[in-house]
């Protein structure tokens, strides 16, 4: 049978779940803007993707999220098959019976889903999620000391911060210069087809872990990255996975202890690292969240909504008024300007400008509603008085 995609729908005992409002948390916002390039919506509000070594599909209720993770077990070959063979016929004999009271087993497809008894993928989930912050406490400081801000807030609610592998992000964000989110999605998924490990396949949809460091050292793979049209860049990944490799084993993990401006000096000194893949990865993976990446797009904003006038004469974005943008915003929206920075960001998205579309459409309809019934209280009022008229001449 064809592994499927699971949806909270189809009812199983392997989906478990968090108290999460979406006040704090929007999954298509936060999956969907642009920080990771791992996550497709593979259902309507299902999304599904590659965390921690692990398949997930994640999924939310109005104070809930929905979790279901699917183990390594893809169309096994013949040997695989002999071993199950043998699995099979020592449960029979009962053997397995202390595993099953253990483990809850439920078979889908090529995957087998795991709902182990230690919360050891809650906690996987709640840090990758960052769920320890509190993003509505963050949404109401920012409206208070930033107008702007809370007119955007309303309407973007629960967009958060993910805390991702730093190796995953590096390399993800090395591939974003001079790129779009779409583009950059297929190039990730490319890289992890051609050299990561295959973890599962769902609906005809093949799901492999990002490549491990030595993966990328390889002397063919700059070649062979050319080849899958990753340009310039496949060149950059080659020599910086070169460099990563040659510091301890530990060396990027180690700069999440690093003081911001030092784990960025020491992400700028990698080939294809520029402030602003250094500031992505410090914000979205190195716990550095007075990290503020500046493109194109926040220089936008900052001048259109924010009067920024520094190098507003010039046509390119220099090391100066970059800096002099993060700072702005850093001193507006103090230790946590990272994560106001990514609402605006997100905000500005064309994908989701039709969530704009929607509010000012409801206020319409509203503001129309509350003419209709002011017009509709007036002709009562009219027609009362002239009925009261009419009743004082036939009196008099």
């Amino acid at each position: 049978i064809m592994s499927q995609h699971a949806l909270l729908s189809a009812g199983c005992k392997a989906w478990r779940s968090l108290s999460c409002p979406r006040s704090e948390l929007r999954l298509d916002l936060t999956l969907g803007c642009g920080q990771t390039f791992r996550w497709r919506e593979t259902g309507d509000g299902h999304w599904t993707g590659v965390m921690r070594g692990k398949v997930w599909t994640l999924t939310q209720t109005e104070d809930t999220l929905w979790y279901y993770v699917y183990s390594h077990q893809v169309n096994p070959g013949t040997e695989n098959k002999q071993k199950w063979k043998v699995e099979e016929e020592e449960q029979l004999l009962g053997k397995m019976s202390k595993r099953k009271t253990d483990m809850k087993q439920e078979e889908v497809g090529f995957c087998t889903v795991m709902s182990e008894p230690d919360n050891k993928e809650e906690e996987l989930l709640k840090d990758y999620l960052q769920l320890g912050v509190k993003v509505g406490d963050l949404y109401s400081d920012w409206s208070t000391v930033d107008p702007h801000f809370k007119h955007t807030a309303d309407i973007f609610t629960g967009v958060r911060l993910l805390r991702q592998d730093p190796v995953e992000c590096l390399f993800s964000f090395i591939c974003s210069s001079n790129n779009h989110i779409s583009r950059i999605q297929g190039m990730v998924d490319r890289l992890c087809q051609t050299l990561g490990t295959l973890l599962c396949k769902l609906d005809d949809v093949a799901y492999h872990d990002f490549p491990p460091l030595q993966a990328l050292t390889d002397p063919s793979v700059e070649m062979r990255l050319r080849d899958l049209g990753f340009g310039y860049r496949a060149r950059f990944l080659q020599q910086s996975s070169q460099i990563v490799n040659s510091h301890d084993p530990d060396w990027l993990q180690s700069l999440r202890s690093a003081p911001y401006l030092q784990a960025r000096d020491a992400l700028r000194a990698l080939p294809g690292v520029g402030f602003k893949v250094a500031d992505c990865v410090c914000l979205m993976s190195l716990d550095k969240f007075e990290a503020l990446p500046v493109d194109t797009h926040v220089w936008q904003i900052a001048k259109r909504d924010y009067s920024f006038a520094a190098g507003s004469s010039q046509k390119t974005l220099t090391d100066r008024v970059y800096k002099e943008i993060g700072d702005f915003f850093r001193k507006l929206w103090g230790p946590y300007a990272g994560w106001a920075h990514s609402v605006l960001f997100c905000a500005d998205l064309k994908r989701f400008q039709k969530l704009k579309e929607e509010i000012p459409a409801l206020k319409d309809e509203k503001t129309e509603l509350k003419k209709k019934m002011k017009e509709r209280r007036h002709d009562r009022c009219e027609e009362k008085q002239k009925r009261e008229k009419g009743k004082k001449q036939q009196r008099t």
